[in-house]
């Protein structure tokens, strides 16, 4: 069993979730992530790790409430234990061919793009950071940022905190200054699509996280598929990071829509 050994609410229904996992901490890699399930008849569904204390033993989680199983899990308490915590699970983040690189969070995105920042500036390239949100209540680790890096820049889309606009707003602004090598986007899907369409008119490579739906986390089950290139990739283990220029992704949106009517039933049922 792997127990909460803290809980720190972060937002409206997000809470940061440290879990004694020594195995997984041991190994755990930015851009990695884990499969959990809450009981033995729970579902699997994966979170990426947003941190990790290799001496404390703990990974530690962020998670939004947002379906059966996260509304679950927004119901334990510290001290309580996971049935099962498997992981670090998919491909590494490796960022070490570029010298100026951005990362761009948006929403729960921050979740990935966080100990990016960390481990960047651990080896001495301190990134600039984009963090964007619908409202200031859902900013987070601005303190976190403002420590691991070179620049933080902040918006909002109801323009509550520091200024009005998108990621994409922020992006343009910088890139014909900073010229920057790369660009690293996490967040919801046509925002990570609205970032690569921007990033593609200055020819900047641009690296996107695909949290997809997931079950096995093997890619033995196919939930997880994404078209790049024109070929047919596995996020669970191809990735989930890919180049986001070369993704279908009109296919991976509607992918994504696909089990709507199966989730709005789902919460009907609880």
């Amino acid at each position: 069993m792997y127990e909460i050994k803290k809980i720190r609410p972060l937002a409206p229904n997000v809470r940061e979730y440290t879990v004694y996992a020594p195995v997984a901490a041991r190994h755990a890699k930015a851009g990695q992530f884990i499969i959990l399930r809450v009981d033995e008849r729970g579902e699997r569904v994966p979170f990426t790790v947003c941190d990790y204390d290799r001496d404390a033993g703990t990974i530690t989680l962020l998670i939004q409430q947002v379906g059966y199983t996260t509304d679950l899990i927004g119901k334990m308490k510290e001290g309580d234990a996971f049935h099962d915590f498997v992981g670090p699970l998919g491909r590494a983040t490796d960022l070490s061919e570029y010298k100026n690189i951005v990362l761009v969070g948006g929403g729960i995105g921050t979740a990935v793009i966080y100990p990016q920042a960390k481990q960047l500036a651990s080896e001495g390239k301190a990134a600039d950071v984009i963090v964007g949100a619908r409202n200031k209540e859902l900013i987070m680790y601005e303190d976190e940022f403002r420590a691991a890096a070179r620049e933080l820049y902040l918006t909002t889309d109801d323009g509550s905190y520091v200024r009005k606009g998108f990621v994409t707003d922020v992006l343009k602004e910088l890139l014909p200054v900073k010229k920057y090598d790369c660009v690293f986007a996490v967040g919801p899907m046509p925002m990570m699509r609205a970032v690569c369409n921007v990033t593609k008119e200055y020819g900047v490579h641009t690296v996107v996280s695909m949290n997809s739906i997931m079950v096995d986390g093997t890619g033995m089950c196919g939930g997880c598929r994404v078209r790049v290139g024109g070929k047919i990739k596995y996020a669970c283990v191809d990735g989930p990071e890919f180049d986001g220029h070369e993704i279908d992704w009109d296919e991976s949106l509607s992918r994504l829509r696909a089990y709507k009517e199966h989730e709005d039933a789902c919460r009907l049922r609880r």
